[in-house]
């Protein structure tokens, strides 16, 4: 291998790594992440691109796992933001530490339900936005409710909660809890995804 293909290699070392990490934990706990496999670039980009930086201080990002959304979002963040991501798998948690070595970046064993307490224990502010995949439609109604509650609480006045979800279930639950709620679509992902834009 020449020191020009090193890099190529290596980024697909890294890529085989997430993806193996991925499926043995979706084989392990299917009902925690609902795909066996990432979120595609073009879903990614769809959620990224409603994120105003320049307005922005804090984002939280639940159920972040091989980080896949969690890398882009950091791509695209100013020095002096913050990224928390909460995510209660161990192995994810180690990986993420591992693998993003980056200061803006805070990743915590623990669940959506606690944001609030998460964002006081660290001294930050409340979030611009909340970025979440975690699979409502299979969770128990009252944690669904619970983490949708905490989330428009921990929210600025001006901040959104970016959800994605390959099933339409949350829905009624999010017309429940915001005051505004846009709906949309992405073919190009497996499976094909809702997201739902949603703001106090």
């Amino acid at each position: 291998m020449t020191a020009q293909d090193r890099p190529t290699a290596l980024a697909g070392n890294g890529r085989r790594a997430q993806l193996s990490l991925f499926a043995r934990n979706f084989f392990k706990h299917p009902r925690m992440l609902g795909s066996i496999i990432p979120s595609s670039p073009f879903l990614v980009r769809r959620l990224v691109e409603r994120i105003d930086w320049q307005n922005t201080r804090v984002v939280v990002e639940y159920g972040p796992g091989v980080g896949t959304i969690t890398r882009e979002l950091l791509r695209h963040m100013p020095p002096e933001l913050t990224l928390l991501a909460l995510e209660t798998n161990q192995e994810f948690v180690d990986f993420l530490q591992q693998s993003l070595p980056d200061p803006r970046l805070r990743v915590v064993r623990g669940s959506a339900e606690t944001i609030q307490a998460e964002l006081t224990r660290l001294g930050l502010p409340a979030a611009d936005y909340v970025v979440a995949g975690i699979p409502f439609s299979t969770m128990p109604a009252t944690s669904r409710e619970a983490i949708l509650m905490n989330s428009l609480d921990a929210l600025s006045p001006q901040g959104s909660m970016l959800i994605y979800q390959f099933s339409a279930k949350v829905l009624p639950d999010l017309h429940r809890v915001f005051s505004d709620v846009e709906c949309d679509f992405e073919p190009l992902n497996i499976l094909p995804a809702k997201l739902y834009y949603c703001r106090p």
